[in-house]
């Protein structure tokens, strides 16, 4: 078991992450998921993760400048808004804009999309890291806000340059890494590779927090364990149980597991999460963008399969509030 006494975080050139910081969990940044209804469902378990936005492109942020995806409210802070881009000014101008709504200023570097990356952004940067630190350093300048930064391993297998470019984002001035445990080139296949994170630890002083395969409180404590990492950011996993990240955070607190929820708690938040859609993108729209969280809040329970291929065609909101009241019967 891991010692749930431990400092939280280095003390090393880290003060304004620290104030930030108080969970060993945060949730991790996921294009077109952890929008302001997920984030605000999430706080109502954890209230003080560090939660943070979905990729905003810097080259959005210059011509639309409000919209749905900068949606916030007090409820989330502290809040870290993940950027994306590889032209420093535009990245200078985004961190200027989010900079009265952040308390962290987050780079994406790690996304592996190929649209993103064929746009030399995302991942890509971990080939040019020159860029990168030039792009850290024009977002340091646009805000007066801790920076940090997320990149995967590398590339690909052959270039596993992680150690050195997060050495390299510290000293253009990252405060903060999280590290996914794959390359690009996997996507997001195979598992990730946690031990690999333990050099970059080793070879950094800013908090480090691991990604990838984060589903249980157990995967996370065997995370902190392989990775020596200061903390989790917990992505995919959170799409079908807002509750992951603070019972994983209760763990770290008090050393003690607490059950999952139960499938009429899921069904509850769920509709949670269907209303809050509804309410801020419109009935049609906000039904749609709930397709995708279907399978992960019921993947785990008899029949799921089945219900998930009903949920995702039917768009009347009464048949899919009947559909989830009664999934605890389809279920035995």
């Amino acid at each position: 078991m891991l010692n749930n006494q431990q400092n939280l975080l280095p003390t090393k050139n880290n003060g304004r992450v620290e104030n930030l910081i108080k969970s060993k969990v945060s949730l991790a940044p996921m294009a077109g998921i952890t929008d302001y209804v997920l984030r605000k469902l999430v706080r109502t378990y954890s209230p003080d993760c560090l939660l943070t936005t979905e990729m905003i492109s810097s080259e959005f942020l210059a011509q639309v400048k409000e919209s749905v995806i900068t949606k916030l409210d007090e409820v989330q802070h502290p809040i870290n808004f993940q950027i994306s881009g590889h032209k420093p000014h535009l990245m200078r101008a985004a961190a200027e804009f989010l900079s009265d709504k952040a308390d962290m200023i987050d780079i994406n570097m790690g996304c592996p999309v190929n649209k993103v990356v064929k746009g030399q952004d995302g991942c890509s940067l971990m080939r040019t890291p020159n860029l990168a630190s030039d792009l850290v350093r024009a977002v340091k300048d646009g805000t007066d806000k801790p920076v940090s930064v997320k990149f995967r391993l590398g590339y690909t297998a052959d270039e596993m340059n992680y150690v050195e470019f997060g050495q390299k984002m510290q000293e253009a001035g990252a405060e903060f890494i999280t590290i996914h445990g794959r390359t690009r080139s996997q996507m997001y296949s195979g598992h990730a590779d946690w031990e690999k994170i333990r050099l970059l630890k080793e070879n950094v002083d800013i908090p480090v927090f691991a990604n990838g395969d984060i589903c249980s409180v157990e995967d996370a404590i065997r995370c902190i364990e392989l990775s020596g990492a200061d903390g989790v950011a917990v992505g995919r996993a959170s799409m079908g149980d807002p509750t992951l990240i603070s019972r994983i955070a209760h763990y770290f607190k008090t050393g003690e597991i607490l059950n999952p929820p139960s499938l009429a708690d899921k069904m509850s938040m769920l509709k949670t999460h269907l209303n809050g859609e509804i309410a801020l993108r419109g009935e049609q729209v906000g039904m749609k963008f709930m397709r995708k969280f279907y399978s992960f809040y019921i993947s785990e329970f008899k029949n799921a399969a089945k219900i998930r291929s009903v949920l995702v065609v039917e768009d009347n909101y009464d048949n899919i509030i009947k559909i989830l009241d009664e999934i605890p019967n389809l279920v035995d």
